[in-house]
């Protein structure tokens, strides 16, 4: 499966860094979050992404052009332009960087990386929430129950908006509610195509009508996650990662 990561927004509540950046690129300990993100999807198997960017995607671009350089040291001859990469980073992955536009919304970015998905199924997450989040065991229960979608469910510190899940289905979703010892959407989809017929305009939230009216014609199920998982929405949350990544082994780290 290739994995989509959404990587086009404006990131309005961190706006002390994504004045200069796009959200994904903020960096964790000294990587991109999005860095951090594709790792762990690689750590399984996953290693060709397509990545729906938007807000300033020329500097994600940048990095991936010069992944090598970014990511390594090097000795540059300035007489003959010669480049020596030492220890040079050499991840097998394969990465495309698709413009989906600065106002599109998230169900609408999908809807124009569609053509690039040629499998049944793909994996698509946020780029900005990392977690432990076991990717075969959420693939195969995806493949397990031959619904439209998968989520992965996840309890977090508090201010998300709450899924009400009965026997692993996803019956409703609702917004903004006290989510103490409850499950909030997390990310880490599975998604069949097919799933991508229910976005009816480029202005839609993915997270809105189109996931609401698949889990109300039965078709979104709910992978419990329980260990490691963190959004980074605001400037205490880019903190904590980065302190947390520090560590000589930070709790979303699989590689």
């Amino acid at each position: 499966m290739k994995c989509v990561l959404l990587a086009g927004g404006l990131g309005t509540r961190l706006s002390e860094e994504t004045n200069l950046i796009p959200k994904p690129m903020i960096e964790i300990g000294g990587k991109p979050i999005l860095w951090h993100i594709m790792k762990h999807f690689s750590v399984y198997g996953i290693t060709e992404f397509v990545i729906c960017a938007g807000y300033k995607s020329n500097i994600i671009k940048d990095y991936f052009l010069n992944y090598k350089a970014n990511n390594s040291s090097l000795h540059i001859n300035l007489e003959s332009n010669e480049v020596v990469f030492e220890d040079s980073a050499n991840e097998q992955w394969k990465v495309s960087i698709i413009d989906t536009g600065l106002e599109t919304n998230t169900g609408g970015r999908l809807k124009l990386i569609e053509r690039h998905i040629e499998e049944d199924h793909f994996l698509m997450t946020y780029g900005d929430g990392v977690g432990n989040v076991n990717i075969d065991e959420l693939i195969k229960f995806h493949l397990s129950h031959k619904k439209l979608v998968t989520l992965t469910a996840t309890i977090p510190e508090g201010r998300f908006g709450a899924i009400n899940i009965e026997n692993d289905k996803v019956v409703s979703i609702k917004e903004k509610l006290d989510t103490a010892n409850k499950f909030i959407n997390g990310g880490f989809f599975v998604i069949n195509k097919k799933a991508l017929n229910y976005v009816a305009s480029l202005d839609q939230q993915w997270e809105k009508e189109p996931l609401s009216k698949i889990a109300e014609d039965g078709e979104l199920m709910a992978f419990k996650h329980r260990g490691f998982w963190r959004a980074m929405d605001h400037l205490r949350d880019k903190v904590q990662l980065d302190s947390m990544a520090s560590l000589p082994n930070p709790p979303w780290k699989t590689w």
